[in-house]
């Protein structure tokens, strides 16, 4: 069984930057696909960000591309996702998540086997 815990998450204004972490325990972090999605209340779970087990892969959402960066360390079992240029469409809360298949990056949230409670983000206007 695998744990995910968010953390990072706050209240910021247009343009400022967050760094959000999720860190893993239980399982092997090293073996699994891991993303980044964000809900908004009344929408439907968005991917935001996804990168496969080595690192040596990324793959962005287009609304968030150049201004998001994911990235992991596999020795602290951690997966962070850089936040810059944050706009107020930017405010949702955000999840990891872990994929265990070895399937490629997917940005199907179905495919996602483990979760993270959430962290809510919000950029004030």
């Amino acid at each position: 069984q695998v744990q995910l815990v968010e953390s990072g998450g706050g209240l910021v204004q247009i343009g400022d930057s967050l760094r959000l972490s999720c860190a893993a325990s239980g399982g092997t972090f090293s073996t699994y696909n891991m993303g980044w999605f964000r809900r908004v209340p009344g929408k439907e779970r968005e991917f935001v960000a996804g990168i496969t087990r080595s690192g040596g892969s990324t793959f962005y959402a287009d609304s968030v591309k150049g201004r998001f960066a994911i990235s992991r360390d596999n020795a602290k079992k951690t997966v962070f996702l850089q936040m810059n240029s944050l706009e107020p469409e930017d405010t949702a809360i955000y999840y990891c998540a872990a994929d265990t298949g070895p399937r490629s990056i997917s940005r199907n949230p179905k495919e996602y086997e483990y979760w993270g409670q959430g962290t809510q983000v919000t950029v004030s206007s």
